[in-house]
């Protein structure tokens, strides 16, 4: 489902996530980031509260949003995802935060994204394609 230009732009570019609860949209940057190799993508939790409630009251549905702002080539992912508050994703991406905040902040979980629909929105004829 990414093929290798999504995987390039999610890797190389930040990220905004976003979820709705209640008919009230929110979104967010996150830096903290990464695509695994079977394709799921994992968000480091630092300062993720209204997104984990919004998550937690709506099936877990998530939208991702990546672009290189030099190319303007993006991609929006939508999927679900899972929290998880142990394991080696966790403690990467606890040592991440850790070592960029020098101490006072630390990764609190992950989301672990499962995409199910990646659609481009870079401009131009493949803009709204479905991959």
């Amino acid at each position: 489902m990414l093929n290798e230009h999504v995987v390039k732009v999610l890797k190389e570019n930040m990220w905004d996530l976003a979820t709705c609860y209640d008919d009230e949209p929110n979104v967010v940057p996150v830096a903290f980031k990464d695509v695994t190799e079977n394709g799921k993508l994992l968000v480091g939790d630092v300062f993720l509260e209204t997104t984990l409630k919004n998550i937690q009251v709506n099936n877990g549905k998530i939208a991702v949003s990546a672009y290189d702002a030099k190319t303007l080539e993006g991609y929006q992912i939508k999927g679900t995802t899972e929290y998880a508050t142990e394991g080696a994703v966790v403690d990467t991406f606890k040592a991440m935060v850790e070592k960029m905040f020098n101490g006072a902040a630390t990764a609190k979980g992950a989301l672990i994204i499962t995409p199910e629909k990646v659609i481009v929105t870079t401009p131009g004829a493949e803009n709204k394609k479905e991959l």
